[in-house]
């Protein structure tokens, strides 16, 4: 076990946003987390990586109790992340957002020790060019690089896809791809892109109003009538 969560409930006012969610990930998986927007998708990555506390429930990281942590130690434990709106320091080159983020990782240092994020991702030629002058597939694999800075052993993905052209598509899902099978990274990813998700996960797990209403392999979740009838009649 890498990643669990035990009755994950988050509140806000009187909306619940999750609701005894459980959930479950191995080393060097990649799983799928989709649903309806609004279902709790980004709630839940925000409570693994300490942004909100639950009102209920745990979270562990290699069998270590993390729930309330603050989001850079967990960071430093070796979890890390991007956002739907990708996060980057504007004013400061592709490079120095890089090295900002490296600061923040571990000392402890797994296979992307014998890597360069940007050479990785594909953006060492524009290494000094301003953030803020980069487009949406820049900043997205920049957000990719920094977090590769920090050494995680699991990666969280919230719809690193979105947005994109069909070729870009085809780069991001190859990077994604790549960190797990050569990096050896856990990928736990969010996505709107059906087929990105269907093709390149060993399971998926789907929340709808803040609840898990179905976990599983690919064939077995495009089969089930909850994940239709919520989920899927309106993306496939």
């Amino acid at each position: 076990m890498l990643l669990e969560g035990i009755n994950i409930s988050k509140n806000f006012g009187a909306f619940a946003a999750l609701k005894n969610v459980n959930f479950l990930l191995e080393e060097n998986q990649i799983v799928g987390l989709i649903g309806p927007n609004g279902s709790g998708k980004t709630t839940l990555f925000n409570v693994i990586t300490g942004i909100y506390k639950p009102d209920a429930g745990q979270i562990f990281f290699k069998k270590i109790n993390i729930t309330g942590w603050s989001p850079n130690k967990i960071c430093r434990l070796g979890i890390a992340r991007t956002f739907q709106t990708p996060r980057i320091f504007a004013d400061l080159s592709i490079e120095k957002n890089v090295k900002v983020a490296e600061k923040f990782g571990r000392q402890h240092k797994n296979k992307t020790l014998s890597i360069k994020p940007l050479d990785y991702v594909g953006l060492a030629h524009k290494a000094n060019k301003l953030a803020q002058e980069t487009s949406l597939f820049e900043r997205r694999l920049l957000e990719i690089a920094m977090a590769l800075a920090t050494h995680p052993d699991i990666l969280l993905l919230d719809e690193p896809l979105s947005g994109l052209s069909p070729d870009e598509l085809k780069v991001g899902i190859e990077l994604i791809t790549k960190i797990r099978s050569e990096l050896e990274i856990t990928v736990f990813w969010i996505e709107h892109v059906m087929e990105a998700i269907l093709n390149n996960v060993d399971k998926i797990i789907v929340l709808n109003a803040g609840e898990k209403i179905s976990e599983g392999i690919p064939t077995k979740i495009v089969s089930d009538e909850k994940v239709i009838e919520a989920y899927l009649g309106q993306v496939i």
